[in-house]
């Protein structure tokens, strides 16, 4: 750590307890008697004077000039600017979500929809310190859960949107994967932050990526550097519209016929975007403890000596 001073012109008061300091070691008369300047002989045969008993006075004196030093330095400002340090890059990861009805066909022991929600929860238990948020689509769009770190939403989310439930608004039969996809692209915009990254959960085909939108759609998310990674959820080949978007833009697509296939799909995906780790530098900060502490020190010395060692005239 390095040592600066907020206000350094305030050192320039340094000079008070600095002259005061040698005015107490150098000066010569006025000095009050004490017991111990009575001759002494020694082995010499020479008078002692008790000198050491004069250093330890002395420096007793010492403590008023010492401790005005700590305050101006303290008035100063001290700072330290710490050891550069390093954080988890956060990525910015926007669910896109099919709830068409074929989304209720059954897939396991419940349907599509209910095993692509659960394996999105356990993706969030080992993606922490990323931003989550989820999108539903059919033939419109819902922005569910804004991006964020709480990931409490998501987990209370699944029953409201159920396509097999009468919750789910009646506009979300179709499956339109490019209008989705290009609303998931102005949530992540907004986000200055992180990397970027889309993971389309659907089973279906989409209409709207015909007759070359999905060429459109593709140069949008490159351009934006944001990746798709696509799960398709369903038997049956993966739209082609889908993996060139997904070729296109960095990510990849993956078919998940069971749902323990799709548990394994995202863990996939969660070992090919690796948490990215960026060095930050040291911030500076207020660095007043260490002085405090010489300063409570001083004090309690200077309290200690008055009781046994002052000057007292005879």
């Amino acid at each position: 750590m390095s040592f600066s001073f907020g206000q350094p012109l305030y050192l320039i008061a340094l000079v008070l307890p600095a002259l005061l300091l040698a005015w107490v070691w150098t000066r010569r008369g006025g000095r009050v008697a004490m017991p111990f300047d009575q001759a002494v002989g020694d082995q010499d045969g020479k008078r002692s004077r008790g000198k050491v008993l004069r250093v330890l006075l002395q420096f007793a004196e010492s403590m008023p000039a010492l401790l005005l030093a700590i305050a101006i330095i303290m008035i100063a400002g001290p700072q330290e600017i710490g050891a550069p340090k390093t954080k988890r890059k956060m990525t910015n990861i926007q669910f896109c979500i099919d709830i068409s009805g074929s989304m209720t066909a059954e897939f396991g022991e419940g349907t599509r929809y209910d095993a692509a929600m659960e394996a999105i929860n356990g993706f969030l238990d080992y993606r922490t310190g990323d931003a989550f948020g989820l999108t539903f689509f059919g033939n419109n769009v819902l922005h569910w859960v804004p991006l964020t770190t709480d990931t409490s939403a998501f987990r209370c989310a699944p029953p409201f949107m159920d396509p097999k439930r009468a919750t789910r608004p009646p506009w979300f039969g179709g499956t339109s994967i490019g209008k989705a996809l290009k609303a998931c692209r102005d949530v992540l915009n907004q986000r200055e932050e992180g990397d970027k990254m889309i993971i389309l959960i659907s089973d279906g085909y989409s209409s709207d990526l015909s007759g070359g939108q999905d060429a459109v759609v593709a140069d949008l998310l490159r351009g934006d550097g944001i990746s798709l990674y696509g799960v398709h959820v369903a038997d049956g080949g993966i739209p082609g519209q889908v993996v060139n978007i997904a070729s296109i833009s960095g990510g990849e697509v993956f078919e998940a016929g069971d749902p323990s296939t799709l548990t394994t799909v995202f863990r996939r995906i969660d070992e090919m975007e690796v948490a990215k780790i960026e060095k930050i530098a040291g911030e500076q900060t207020d660095a007043f403890g260490p002085w405090a502490w010489i300063g409570i020190g001083l004090l309690g010395a200077f309290a200690l000596f008055g009781f046994f060692l002052r000057v007292t005239p005879w």
